[in-house]
């Protein structure tokens, strides 16, 4: 096998993954925005919930696998140019937040693996305010906060921006195919995009009073829509959203073009990019 052979195959494999996730998030949000027993829950919740399905250490591994494959390729977008986005200032803030996802979803990965190892936290807000804590307890631990939540309400922006003027171009769809993948795509980033935003919000709150518990991570996101006037059909649409967005990474692991680079080809351009940069 090539090495841009397997770099597609882990890349697709771990579009896969991800699209796996995001399903198990929406379809348990949607569940319990109709009150038929699911929950609001994040990440960490949904690999425990996959745990439990038939054959769940088998999907789970593959997952954990999966997670791994994306972070290498996130990796490869970040340092070896594997999109052939280039070397201006836009190209390089892109390949910088492909570089933080690959940090989330290793993270992600050693999850997986614990929990399939039995060492299982269940999902909720709880890392979210220990890590608030955390900084808290740091010198300007207040701005601290408040630059994560800042970071965070860019971050929401930043998708909502792709999903309103992104094309997709890269998909290899036919025409009609598009019809209903684009949207499809669009809803599930505006959806993202509103819980990051969600999210920011109530660290902004715990950097004003100071307090970790205001702190909030996914599950808290989608719980405060459940708890607003209408929360139902809040709490629905964003999950039907979250599940689109599951349902678009597995049209991208199946028809997104990849033409990663060779060795010799990214070794190249990073060489070229740093002349560049220190010239």
């Amino acid at each position: 096998m090539s090495d841009s052979n397997a770099a597609e195959k882990f890349a697709r494999l771990g579009y896969a993954a991800r699209g796996a996730v995001y399903l198990i998030i929406g379809g348990l949000a949607l569940l319990a925005a109709v009150g038929s027993g699911g929950r609001a829950t994040d990440s960490e919740g949904a690999l425990q919930a996959l745990l439990e399905a038939p054959f769940g250490s088998v999907l789970l591994a593959v997952v954990a696998a999966g997670f791994l494959c994306f972070a290498a390729w996130r990796l490869a977008q970040a340092f070896l140019d594997a999109d052939r986005l280039g070397w201006q200032r836009k190209a390089l803030m892109r390949r910088g937040a492909y570089g933080g996802s690959a940090a989330v979803y290793i993270g992600l990965a050693f999850t997986a693996a614990s929990t399939l190892l039995g060492h299982h936290r269940e999902g909720g807000d709880q890392s979210a305010r220990d890590w608030t804590a955390a900084l808290l307890s740091e010198p300007f631990g207040r701005s601290l906060v408040a630059a994560v939540g800042v970071a965070f309400a860019i971050g929401g922006l930043a998708i909502a921006r792709r999903g309103w003027t992104d094309r997709f171009d890269r998909l290899a769809l036919s025409p009609d195919a598009r019809h209903w993948a684009v949207p499809m795509g669009r809803v599930g980033f505006f959806a993202r995009a509103l819980v990051c935003l969600i999210v920011a919000g109530f660290l902004m709150l715990a950097a004003l009073h100071a307090n970790s518990s205001d702190a909030r991570g996914l599950a808290g996101a989608l719980k405060s829509l459940q708890q607003q006037p209408y929360g139902w059909a809040l709490l629905g649409a964003t999950a039907l959203g979250l599940f689109a967005f599951g349902a678009f990474q597995f049209v991208t692991a199946a028809y997104r073009r990849i033409d990663a680079p060779s060795p010799a080809e990214a070794i190249g351009g990073v060489k070229a990019g740093v002349r560049k940069a220190v010239g």
